[in-house]
């Protein structure tokens, strides 16, 4: 006796149609770039922002001034710290999770330069705390941005233009505060240095000077 047959499944035309519809609104999704409000205003405008422009409105004005009027001597800042001071009462910082940068000065014997780096010795400084100064050419960091907290993540409309505001102040810092300053002339020297510089190692300090001294 024959077996009844089972009547075969048929794909229909609707069935292939979603399909491709289906595939069509997740690439649509996937390549599709979101942007802020601010963005999308900035963009319809034809502006763009000028990192350099801002960071020379506002370094000689407002940067520089404000980390010498706060500007705690290195020695009694580190001393602080390693005693459990709340580094919030010296610094500041970008934002939750992110270390702080704190305004110091100091008088220190500068040593032989390496490149971008100044080794100095800070008297009241433990030996085994690495004290440097930035000198140039390159300079790094994000300490100028942060540390006076007057400079937030929310005036910019992304990560990109918060970050080219570091550089530019930095830029600034060697255009002017280390333009005539000759690292063949400094090994032995006595130097006076106002700055800034970002915690995130306990055992480095890394400063970006507003000041920088040689004194006879």
């Amino acid at each position: 006796m024959a077996r009844p047959t089972r009547p075969r499944s048929r794909v229909r035309p609707w069935m292939i149609w979603s399909a491709v519809l289906a595939v069509l609104a997740v690439s649509a999704v996937t390549s599709t770039k979101f942007v802020s409000l601010q963005e999308a205003e900035a963009a319809a405008s034809g502006e763009r922002f000028d990192a350099a422009t801002y960071a020379d409105e506002r370094f000689a004005s407002e940067i520089a001034p404000q980390i010498e009027a706060d500007a705690v001597d290195l020695a009694t800042l580190l001393t602080s710290l390693a005693e459990g001071a709340d580094e919030a009462e010296f610094g500041n910082t970008p934002g939750s999770g992110s270390a702080y940068s704190f305004p110091v000065e100091f008088t220190a014997v500068a040593g032989e330069s390496a490149g971008s780096i100044l080794p100095v010795t800070v008297e009241g400084v433990p030996a085994e705390i690495t004290t440097q100064v930035q000198i140039g050419p390159a300079i790094n960091g994000t300490a100028l941005r942060d540390v006076t907290g007057t400079i937030s993540f929310n005036e910019f409309t992304n990560q990109l233009e918060f970050q080219e505001v570091a550089t530019e102040l930095n830029n600034s810092v060697r255009e002017s505060v280390l333009a005539d300053v000759d690292p063949a002339t400094l090994p032995g020297a006595t130097i006076r240095v106002v700055g800034a510089f970002t915690r995130v190692n306990p055992e480095l300090v890394s400063v970006v000077p507003v000041v920088f001294e040689v004194q006879q």
